[in-house]
């Protein structure tokens, strides 16, 4: 468990961070959002303290990270930031395996956790082991970047706007990666990101920032239903909003009997991708099955109206 209780930065007479308090459980991602400038990254490295706090307290599973030399911190936390910041000149495995290496990792461990995580990411540990970063492609660096800070097996990971620089399509794929594989783990995950849409989606909970303090934290249901303030409201996205909660639930919640005619989708479809289903096939309701054998149908009245939410 991460508590920040009460945390705040100023510079030159500024409250660029004001007084955050959250708690984050373990085994959970938390995604902090907000515009350029809302403090968003600076509460991100006031965890790992590459930006030491004004006033206030993090602590690590009860333990105050001001009690810890900066480099003891740090290495319990992997970091994991946008461009990825690998060593150029090291080979994949060597990068991965830094942190462990300084940790005194004896060289086989190191070698099977590398060996681990490259199959995690979906590659082939004798295939990219020994290449270089150059060789790889931008995903694929991104890949052994977040595979590097997990190496240690941390207690927490942080990550700045590790998405940031990929097309849509990678950042997509990453972002799957990273969900699996902090559910595969069990990471404790923080994440900053600009993109609300990523919060919503990868976050079990979100922090929305805005001008240095924390205007709501909950779930991402909670975030779109309720938006604490007009500035949140416009993050989550006015007439979008409905369209965001139904990506948020699956077809199973809301499966009834009765047939339906055409190609079925599965249980684990989002509402979201099922009205478009609808809508584009011009059906007023679809089949649903789950590994192949049918289990009911979902109506278009009734994607409709969970998209209303509860009144």
């Amino acid at each position: 468990m991460i508590e920040i209780d009460r945390i705040s930065k100023q510079y030159e007479g500024r409250n660029v961070v004001d007084s955050v308090s959250m708690t984050v459980e373990t085994a959970t991602i938390t995604a902090i959002v907000g515009t350029s400038g809302s403090g968003k990254t600076t509460l991100l490295r006031m965890i790992n303290r590459l930006v030491e706090p004004s006033s206030g307290e993090v602590r690590i599973n009860g333990q105050p990270t001001g009690a810890l030399q900066p480099h003891e911190l740090r290495r319990r936390i992997g970091y994991a930031i946008q461009g990825h910041g690998l060593f150029p000149h090291h080979t994949v495995g060597r990068n991965i395996g830094a942190v462990p290496e300084l940790l005194g990792w004896p060289g086989q461990k190191i070698r099977a956790r590398v060996d681990e995580l490259l199959t995690l990411f979906g590659m082939e540990p004798a295939q990219f082991r020994d290449r270089y970063p150059a060789e790889l492609s931008g995903g694929q660096q991104q890949r052994v970047g977040v595979a590097r800070a997990l190496a240690s097996r941390p207690d927490l990971m942080l990550m700045d706007e590790p998405f940031g620089a990929l097309d849509p399509i990678i950042r997509a794929r990453a972002q799957e990666d990273l969900r699996r594989i902090q559910k595969t783990l069990g990471s404790t995950i923080m994440l900053v990101t600009h993109d609300m849409e990523e919060a919503i989606h990868l976050g079990d909970k979100v922090a929305v920032m805005d001008a240095g303090r924390l205007v709501q934290y909950g779930t991402p249901a909670e975030i779109i239903q309720r938006p604490a303030t007009d500035f949140v409201a416009e993050m989550v996205g006015g007439v979008d909003r409905p369209l965001r909660l139904l990506s948020l639930v699956p077809v199973s919640e809301i499966v009834e009997d009765g047939p339906a005619e055409g190609a079925p989708v599965q249980t684990s479809t989002n509402l979201r991708d099922a009205l478009s289903t609808c809508l584009w096939s011009g059906r007023d309701a679809l089949p649903v099955v789950r590994d192949g054998a049918p289990v009911g149908r979902v109506t278009l009245g009734a994607i409709r109206a969970r998209a209303e939410g509860p009144e």
